[in-house]
């Protein structure tokens, strides 16, 4: 038996969801605006591996890039496309869904416009932490509101409350004048606290520097996730005896559970050689999954266009290192869990088809197809590895 391998590019999106216009997404297209804007972007290996074909059964057209020089990779691949049914377009959904638990009720969310919190969670919060009040409480861009508000959270000691669109309460509070492991015990407060709300996620997101204009946030942000309200593909794979290796977010993005091994990390660069460790180490019947969340991070919420098409370039240049470490039975997969246009309005997620890219020694070079749920590929991993089938989804294996 081989082991699977995903790599999940956080926010990948490759065209427009069906249903975009619902969620006020329509144009959307992640990759295809990025390779519209940078034509002589260098992919080879993500292009070799059929993306450019997963894009236009996407969107029905090809991505504007220029002609790719030869794939190093050098290993068969099929290519499709997958379509989101949870109910929201967030991180936890996507990934949940993908691995056959897609979220069709939909979170809780908390309004944009101040106050975005309801006064009675705010003072439960504030009197089991023992703080004065906070800051923010409004919906806003983490790496914004700490300019706004940094030099008044250092001065009063107040932390900064914000949201976004999708189901989340984030803490922003420094690193040092407010402790790491301070801001941590906030979040596990707050993540009590909003269990009526149904809401997603707690983020902690600490920051450093003095003054407005060089507060930066670090890589220390910790996530406290809903608990799955069925068994995913972890869990199953646990269930059956079977290694799973969370390496970076996977780890919080399921509150911890059906995992095996916990690898924690941040950036392309430490992912990418975690993962080459992992693959390395893991036995026969694994499950490795990574996600390399910069996409979504640092250049889809930011709208850095140029910053989202130079880490495309770093991780294609990245792939050929997988060579020496996998069997001829392994088999992986490339995918994503939403969009994040960076040329789209505002800062938030943006409802797309996201890539599924198959490739091993032993697959057959086919199209996928456009496929009708995320969770097909939580499907075909459970018939590969050899579990019981997942309630949702229809493995696309032959």
């Amino acid at each position: 038996m081989g082991r699977a391998v995903i790599l999940m590019m956080d926010s990948f999106g490759i065209g427009g969801a069906p249903d975009a216009g619902k969620f006020g997404n329509d144009g959307a297209d992640t990759f295809g605006h990025i390779a519209a804007a940078y034509p002589d972007m260098r992919i080879p290996n993500l292009t070799g591996l059929g993306l450019c074909k997963a894009s236009e059964l996407a969107t029905g057209r090809q991505p504007a890039l220029h002609p790719q020089t030869e794939s190093r990779l050098k290993l068969p691949a099929a290519w499709g496309c997958m379509r989101e049914i949870s109910a929201d377009k967030d991180t936890v959904s996507g990934h949940w869904e993908l691995a056959g638990l897609p979220n069709l009720k939909g979170w809780g969310h908390f309004p944009p416009a101040y106050p975005s919190f309801p006064a009675d969670l705010v003072a439960k919060i504030c009197a089991e932490a023992g703080l004065d009040g906070i800051l923010g409480n409004k919906a806003a861009s983490g790496t914004v509101i700490i300019q706004e508000l940094g030099e008044e959270h250092i001065a009063t000691g107040k932390p900064i409350f914000y949201t976004s669109a999708d189901s989340n309460l984030q803490i922003a509070t420094h690193q040092e004048h407010f402790g790491l492991e301070r801001l941590y015990e906030l979040c596990q407060i707050a993540y009590k606290h909003v269990q009526p709300y149904n809401i997603g996620r707690i983020i902690a997101r600490p920051f450093i520097g003095e003054k407005a204009g060089s507060f930066t946030r670090t890589k220390f942000r910790r996530d406290y996730t809903a608990q799955p309200f069925g068994d995913t593909l972890l869990d199953c794979l646990t269930a059956a005896g079977h290694k799973v290796f969370a390496i970076g977010a996977i780890n919080d993005i399921y509150a911890h559970r059906g995992i095996t091994e916990e690898i924690h990390g941040a950036g392309l660069e430490e992912l990418w050689n975690l993962t080459l460790d992992a693959l390395q180490n893991a036995p026969d019947g694994s499950l490795i999954f990574t996600n390399f969340e910069d996409f979504d991070m640092l250049w889809g919420h930011r709208r850095n266009v140029k910053g989202y098409a130079e880490g495309l370039e770093y991780f294609d240049s990245r792939l050929p290192e997988i060579l020496p470490f996998i069997s001829d039975d392994d088999l992986l997969f490339i995918t994503a869990d939403h969009g994040n246009d960076p040329t789209y309005e505002g800062t938030d997620h943006t409802r797309e088809q996201v890539p599924v890219l198959m490739f091993g020694r032993r697959v057959e070079t086919r199209s996928l197809g456009r496929r009708a749920t995320y969770a097909d590929l939580g499907q075909s991993i459970a018939a590969y590895l050899g579990i019981a089938p997942l309630a949702y989804g229809e493995s696309f294996l032959k």
